[in-house]
């Protein structure tokens, strides 16, 4: 029996099937609408590398074969094959989507879905209607992601251009050729469902292991049982060709007479250090060595009027802005890098609570509600005296969030829990069950340690100051208890005082005299920041 997902449902492609050779289907309809169903080939970057793994309808299956193009079928719009243990290591991610082409949006489309099929028995569907979209031309359906190993995620996220802008969104460029005549192509491979089992084994459940039971065969390729491929029918007779975004030819303009270009001639061009936006003052050089020039001026002793690392067919704007265009991966979460952090509310449907006055920027309709009361707002806020009070943000809408340039990090739980100390928490679904704990111990600033338990499914948002390092618990882990940010919810945490005579000899001189000690069975962890609150 078919498995059904909801919009941000994810699971492993072996807790669905053994199988390797899956068949996938996409159905979408709406009235006088025609569609463009592909699928990218992503590296780890989420960009699209090498545009052999666009695959379209002028391109219907990728050099080694392991995604193919099958045509509409078993009663799918656009059907495909993807042969999972045959993709190249450097893709990382395979994301179905769908346009409309020419007029319409897809609002208008009526119920559709997206579901995989191995050995010719449906595993899991997830369907979507038009009412989860307005103005959108696109919509991402379903990704098949690389997280050490494969797994399925159920997306069906808008996108507001059509299958150019979408391209160019995973760093493509889309060129159209002069018509020509239409070049036969060779029929999508027919296969047979192969013949069922006597006693097929039960799929097993999501998060769960599979009872012991008589090794089956992996399920080989297989349209949906009782149909039979369909050829592929050529769709377009214009060919089109996909390839790395570059710069459009043309020529440069002449620079204004001052300031110079910034740079030199025959040089690469500058990429900004991490962290820095253009038009920021670059900070000052160390000891010893020579500051950069700033932004938009020319470097002493370089000729004026040459600019640095601009081709002649002109780079301008759009290149300058690239490093720091929006990430948008899909996912509910995403890291725009490693300070500011990306929500996508219309996934999931689940709000979520955040610290107050962590919002930089939102888009779309997104309310916000302020917890001033309750259980967040009076126990989590005064009574630990961290002044955590927390927002509630609904809607549909992407959230940005970031605080005092911290390091952020998104954990995502899967039915199990971790401790959180309330300063590292920057946010976290309202589906995740959370409690304050109080940790008492005298030499504790405060005299107690307040933390946040969460557990269930979800995803919590910690921040560090810097690069935390997570250790292993074993019976002589300690930390200290304004360093230590977050440990495995099963870790046993007990006071440990440590006098030292010679540290503390003098009046007014603080030792590290209160840490905390973990104990746990393999596999609990603590995470520690290289930074004392």
């Amino acid at each position: 029996m078919a498995r059904e997902f909801q919009r941000g449902h994810k699971a492993k492609i072996s807790d669905l099937t053994p199988g390797t050779d899956l068949y996938v289907g996409v159905q979408i309809a709406g009235p006088g609408l025609t569609f463009d169903i592909s699928c990218f080939g992503l590296d780890a970057n989420e960009q699209l590398s090498d545009d052999r793994y666009f695959i379209f309808f002028n391109q219907p299956k990728s050099p080694e074969e392991s995604i193919q193009l099958l045509g509409a079928q078993a009663g799918d719009t656009e059907s495909f094959r993807v042969t999972l243990d045959r993709i190249p290591a450097n893709i990382h991610k395979l994301s179905f989507t769908a346009t409309v082409d020419g007029a319409g949006q897809m609002s208008q489309v009526g119920p559709g879905y997206i579901r995989i099929v191995a050995g010719g028995e449906e595993v899991v569907r997830y369907a979507f209607t038009g009412s989860e979209f307005t103005t959108e031309r696109a919509v991402m359906l379903g990704d098949f992601y690389l997280k050490d190993v494969w797994r399925f995620a159920a997306v069906g996220q808008g996108f507001d251009g059509g299958l150019d802008a979408l391209l160019k969104n995973f760093g493509g460029e889309v060129a159209e050729e002069a018509p020509a005549a239409p070049q036969p192509q060779a029929a999508a491979p027919s296969f047979a469902p192969p013949a069922q089992p006597a006693a097929p084994a039960p799929a097993p459940s999501f998060g769960a292991p599979a009872a012991p039971q008589v090794p089956q065969p992996a399920p080989s390729f297989g349209a949906p049982a009782g149909q039979a491929p369909a050829p592929q029918q050529q769709m377009h007779a214009a060919p089109t060709i996909a390839a790395p975004m570059t710069p459009q030819g043309g020529t440069v303009p002449p620079p204004a007479p001052a300031p110079a270009p910034y740079g030199q001639p025959g040089q690469p061009p500058q990429q900004p250090q991490f962290g820095q936006v253009p038009g920021q003052p670059v900070p000052a050089a160390p000891y010893g060595q020579q500051a950069p020039a700033p932004f938009g001026q020319q470097p002493p002793g370089i000729p004026q009027g040459v600019p640095q690392g601009v081709p002649q067919s002109g780079a301008g704007l759009q290149a300058a802005l690239q490093p720091y265009k929006e990430t948008a991966t899909g996912q509910r979460w995403t890291p725009q890098n490693q300070q500011l952090m990306r929500v996508d509310l219309t996934m999931g449907g689940t709000p979520v609570l955040a610290r107050q006055g962590s919002m930089v920027m939102y888009q779309g309709k997104v309310d916000f509600g302020y917890k001033g009361a309750g259980f967040a707002g009076r126990v989590v806020g005064n009574a630990t005296g961290q002044e955590m009070q927390l927002m509630r943000c609904t809607g549909r809408g992407q959230v940005f969030l970031a605080e005092d340039a911290a390091h952020l990090h998104p954990i995502e739980l899967q039915g199990d829990g971790i401790c959180v100390s309330a300063e590292s928490v920057l946010a976290f679904d309202e589906s995740l069950q959370y409690e304050v704990r109080r940790i008492e111990g005298h030499g504790i600033p405060g005299g107690a340690l307040f933390t946040m338990q969460f557990q269930g499914t979800g995803t919590v948002v910690v921040k560090t100051h810097g690069v935390p390092v997570v250790l292993p618990v074993t019976p002589t882990t300690f930390a200290d208890c304004n360093a230590v940010v977050a440990w495995s919810s099963a870790s046993q945490v007990i006071i440990s005082s440590q006098v030292r005579l010679r540290r503390n000899a003098y009046p007014g001189h603080s030792g590290e005299t209160v840490n905390l000690q973990f104990r746990g069975a393999p596999g609990n962890f603590i995470v520690v920041q290289p930074y004392e609150v």
